[in-house]
């Protein structure tokens, strides 16, 4: 049984008439009641799996752990996964969870969240990190008497359990039915898989998106463990036109959910409806597999465009509220600079026009520090 003890003092809070609770640090990746836990909660998503925490630990040295009030040699029944950020550029914190567009604190009883809050709010309090990060799904939950800052960014879900027919006749008719068959009359055809070949072709085409919109792309060691830590479960697709490759997405397969994670194009091939392609492929494939959603992700405020792209898709649209606690004044530049709307102008120029070989290095230096 996996124990965390120099993670968190215990916070004891005693109920009149009943047995005392505790707040416990655990180490999800070697703890095996954490995924235990998860198959059992109803809200816990591909974020908290030890499949993607195991990713952003190989990746970026990123440290797990876990709250609960449940006590050793006992079946899990809460908690709220984060991960250690220490960082010279960005500070110490704890984010729940890094590079995840949401993490739901799984605790069920306000009784239970008191007490992990308590934890949290002495972490920040003691000074060990600079701040908290939240990233749920319902409006944060977390008891805390501490400053905060909100970000918010739109989220979209699709609902699969509607007949097939049904789903694609709440697509946009004139935009998305219209480009799906599009792409059926010019004949692109697609690969699909989790092979080396396709990575290379997704980090080719995710490099030039990334390029295109001043952002440096995520190591290609990240898409990589990703890979492997999902096996079959995570599908790369890319779709072609002849023998070129002009399109390419990623997805992660976890209980009954499919997660669109990450996607790029060749934009002079959009017109042909090349990305309309592979997500009908993947709704069609995730509806055959008995999968009740199909998760868009998040999509930043300012991004209208995408967030029509995927009100077409007839999702539904929620709004994700981050949440920065105990926030310090030389911490509240850093707040996810790569999605707020701090971004900084010079650096996407300068990125614009930087060699989309030296790209992926850049990547490799920055990321570890921005989670």
């Amino acid at each position: 049984m996996a124990s965390c003890s120099t993670c968190f003092d215990p916070v004891e809070m005693i109920q009149p008439g009943s047995e005392s609770k505790v707040a416990h640090a655990i180490e999800p990746l070697k703890d095996p009641r954490w995924d235990e836990f998860l198959l059992r909660h109803s809200r816990a998503s591909v974020f908290h799996s030890s499949q993607w925490l195991q990713a952003l630990s190989r990746t970026y040295g990123y440290e797990p752990i876990a709250l609960t009030t449940t006590p050793a040699g006992k079946p899990l029944n809460n908690g709220i996964v984060l991960c250690r950020v220490e960082s010279w550029l960005t500070g110490r914190r704890l984010v729940s969870l890094p590079f995840s567009d949401h993490c739901e604190p799984l605790v069920d009883t306000t009784e239970d969240l008191g007490i992990l809050s308590a934890a949290l709010k002495r972490e920040c309090e003691d000074g060990r990190y600079d701040y908290l990060e939240v990233r749920p799904l319902r409006p944060s939950a977390l008891l805390l008497a501490l400053d905060r800052i909100l970000v918010s960014y739109a989220f979209h879900q699709l609902n699969l359990e509607p007949d097939l027919d049904v789903i694609f006749g709440n697509f946009h008719k004139s935009s998305t039915q219209r480009k799906i068959r599009r792409a059926e009359r010019e004949g692109l055809t697609f690969l699909e898989g989790s092979s080396e070949a396709l990575l290379n072709d997704f980090f080719q085409l995710f490099t030039l998106s990334r390029k295109r919109q001043g952002l440096a792309p995520q190591p290609k060691e990240w898409f990589r463990n990703l890979m492997e830590c999902f096996g079959p479960a995570l599908t790369i697709r890319v779709a072609l036109k002849g023998e070129r490759r002009i399109a390419a997405m990623i997805t992660l397969r976890y209980k009954d959910t499919l997660t669109y994670k990450y996607g790029c194009s060749d934009t002079g091939f959009n017109n042909l409806g090349s990305m309309h392609l592979l997500f009908w492929t993947a709704i069609r494939q995730a509806k055959a597999a008995g999968l009740r959603v199909l998760d868009f992700g998040r999509t930043d405020a300012d991004q209208q465009s995408l967030i029509v792209f995927k009100n077409r898709w007839g999702a539904t649209q929620s709004v994700l509220h981050y949440s920065r606690y105990g926030v310090s004044k030389n911490s509240a530049h850093c707040f996810d600079i790569y999605a707020s709307k701090r971004k900084s102008r010079a650096t996407k120029y300068v990125l614009r026009h930087v060699s989309p070989g030296i790209l992926p290095a850049i990547g490799r230096l920055l990321y570890r520090h921005i989670g």
